[in-house]
């Protein structure tokens, strides 16, 4: 298969870049490890929280309304509490419209607009269900991908350029042999889990502060709340030990509002989830024939919903970056070393 760029990953820095290219006129073939539907896809603990300049790039996409239609809830603001009492408050209604508000965009919705939008165009080949195996090489330069489908089926995608989008667990940055210095910057475990909370909405992303961790609580669709519970780093094993009655109870202590929707709907220690949480740089972003953007060049922690955002800015950084090289027939590392 010969396309132009050939595109690591069908999340948001993936999808968006592939679009951006498309309605430039460069062909894309989009290689994506999930072989489901993206809207049926269970990404409950991905980033979701669209930041104004997120939703700004994807309102330029034409994708964020349909998006949204799919189903978002609007939060004006983001606080800070202990024990009640408001510490920090962000009212994000002082920003200029239309981008004044956060929103809480389960990632399912975004991909599944972004993929639909891509298909509407000439020139895309998408392969789901692909992992890529290998990276091509020709005259010192990244030539493409070989990637291997169902059944154990081989491609080869030859590509001017391939971009590697494929999170933090890059599998395209560790065939080129690009490291990613990992920081435990954060020193902490986070847990995350949604509780049913119709008419319960807050508006807002919230953190809650609470001896000896924080929590953070966000509407979601539909008649959800989305929370993410800090805990000391490598200390979930030892709360985990003391049962789900413990954890109930430590939980309703620090979110007292919510202390029956915990008692009724936190009946397992299945119904959290623990994320590994680091943050990681890439050593370089750019190689002649290659690009690395999103968590691949740059891994976020969970907290204050950075990862997703700055994932489609850079979809938005490197789209010029790409179409002039591929135009200039140029896509050295000095070329592509404008977006890194």
């Amino acid at each position: 298969m010969d396309t132009d760029v050939a595109v690591v990953g069908a999340g948001p820095a993936g999808l968006a870049l592939s679009l951006m290219l498309l309605r430039s006129g460069v062909r894309v073939a989009l290689v994506e490890k999930s072989a489901g539907d993206l809207a049926a896809a269970r990404r409950d603990f991905h980033g979701e929280v669209l930041q104004p300049g997120g939703q700004r790039v994807l309102d330029q996409l034409g994708v964020l309304a349909p998006a949204r239609t799919r189903g978002a809830r609007r939060l004006t603001g983001f606080r800070l509490l202990e024990r009640g009492r408001v510490l920090l408050d962000v009212d994000y209604g002082r920003l200029p419209g239309p981008h004044d508000h956060l929103l809480a965009l389960p990632q399912r919705h975004l991909l599944a607009e972004l993929l639909a939008a891509c298909r509407a165009l000439p020139g895309f080949r998408h392969l789901p269900g692909h992992r890529v195996s290998a990276l091509t090489e020709g005259h010192g330069r990244c030539t493409g991908v070989v990637a291997t489908g169902p059944g154990g089926r081989r491609v080869t995608v030859r590509a001017r350029v391939v971009a590697g989008a494929d999170g933090r667990y890059s599998r395209t940055r560790a065939l080129a042999g690009i490291g990613a210095g990992r920081t435990e910057a954060f020193d902490q475990d986070v847990v995350w889990f949604s509780l049913p909370a119709p008419g319960r909405a807050t508006g807002t992303v919230a953190v809650h502060r609470a001896p000896g961790s924080a929590v953070l609580v966000h509407d979601t669709h539909p008649d959800r709340l989305r929370i993410g519970w800090t805990l000391p780093h490598r200390g979930w094993p030892a709360v985990a030990a003391r049962g789900v009655e413990a954890v109930r109870a430590e939980l309703a202590a620090a979110l007292p509002q919510y202390a029956d929707l915990v008692r009724d709907h936190v009946r397992a220690l299945d119904d959290l989830r623990l994320l590994d949480v680091f943050a990681a740089h890439a050593d370089t972003w750019v190689r002649d024939g290659l690009v690395l953007l999103g968590d691949a060049a740059h891994t976020h922690g969970p907290l204050g919903a950075q990862g997703v955002n700055l994932a489609l800015q850079d979809a938005a950084a490197l789209h010029p970056v790409l179409v002039d090289a591929l135009a200039a027939g140029d896509c050295s590392r000095a070329r592509l070393g404008a977006f890194a």
